[in-house]
């Protein structure tokens, strides 16, 4: 993956983005398919977690799990790209979804954010419980940061969950990535695509519990700086909009990983600077740094057009396998 070059037919960080998510291609031959788990918080609220279908009598020797990216689900195209790698290698393969992601609204007073380590932490010790097969962990973008957060908070005692952990596309420094994703272009295109789904959720949630946030607030957000300061940081105990970027996220605490940690950023990924990305110098033994100078914001696009987006699955199932 380091020597990744992207196709000489689609230049730049923004089109190797959109394209990717777009049009290319999303597996490798039959699309996956997925049975849902619904499961029971503590808290009373649910997690759907998509499991996906093996043929029958496989007996898996590893189980990736997969956290998704900002307004994600199990049918997003990473999602499904490594859903076709995991049914390639014979791997069990689930997906859980940030509470509100999976189609229906989630029952608790709080939805979910960058830095929900505790989230992540309770997923993963359900999955685990009952699987024979070792785990492997992918964190995509928004979710790749709070599974590093998971990890650095776990520390020593994260391998008695998970083996290995990559983090693809992660905004290590939220303040960094959000100012980039709240400017100029950005803003008008995935700036306005997150908000579009984003503010409908948050006022749906409002319906359900009136006065826990300022409702206004959030109508009136155009950036993602404004929406996490009305909507994300108040329902999940954050000062502020800055205090939490700052407190959730995980470029501060890379030290504290002690467990095998795959960190994969492409230098022209249009919101997150190449700048804010760390260097070898600010990492222990513990982590891999792939930073490729294209690819893209969750792209890594290959191949003629239209394209797939398998490049970047396969180039991490083969790390994560290798750590096992």
């Amino acid at each position: 993956m380091q020597g990744y070059r992207a196709p000489r037919w689609l230049p730049g960080g923004n089109l190797q983005t959109l394209w990717s998510a777009t049009l290319s291609r999303h597996h490798l031959h039959v699309p996956p398919r997925f049975t849902r788990e619904r499961v029971e918080t503590p808290d009373g609220d649910f997690i759907d977690i998509d499991h996906l279908l093996l043929p029958p009598g496989a007996a898996p020797e590893q189980h990736l799990v997969l956290f998704h990216g900002l307004e994600g689900s199990s049918a997003s195209p990473y999602a499904q790209a490594f859903a076709s790698v995991a049914l390639r290698r014979g791997w069990a393969y689930s997906v859980p979804h940030f509470r509100g992601c999976s189609g229906e609204i989630n029952r608790a007073p709080r939805a979910y954010h960058s830095g929900d380590f505790e989230e992540i932490g309770w997923i993963l010790q359900r999955l685990r419980a009952p699987s024979p097969a070792p785990l492997i962990v992918v964190g995509i973008s928004m979710g790749g940061n709070a599974l590093l957060r998971w990890a650095q908070e776990a520390g020593r005692s994260a391998g008695k969950t998970a083996v290995a952990v990559a983090a693809v596309c992660a905004p290590l420094d939220l303040a960094a990535a959000g100012a980039a994703i709240d400017r100029g272009f950005n803003r008008q295109v995935y700036a306005r695509h997150f908000l579009r789904t984003m503010k409908p959720r948050a006022l749906a949630k409002l319906q359900q519990y009136p006065g826990l946030f300022d409702g206004e607030k959030v109508r009136q957000a155009r950036t993602i700086y404004e929406f996490d300061d009305a909507f994300t940081a108040p329902l999940h105990g954050f000062q502020s909009g800055a205090d939490y970027w700052a407190r959730a996220s995980a470029r501060p605490h890379l030290a504290r990983l002690r467990i095998p940690t795959l960190i994969l950023n492409a230098l022209n990924d249009p919101f997150v600077p190449a700048a804010s990305l760390p260097l070898r110098a600010d990492v222990g033994p513990h982590i891999s740094l792939w930073q490729p100078p294209e690819g893209g914001h969750v792209g890594f696009p290959g191949g003629l057009p239209p394209g797939d987006v398998m490049v970047m699955p396969l180039s991490v199932s083969r790390w994560l396998a290798a750590r096992t």
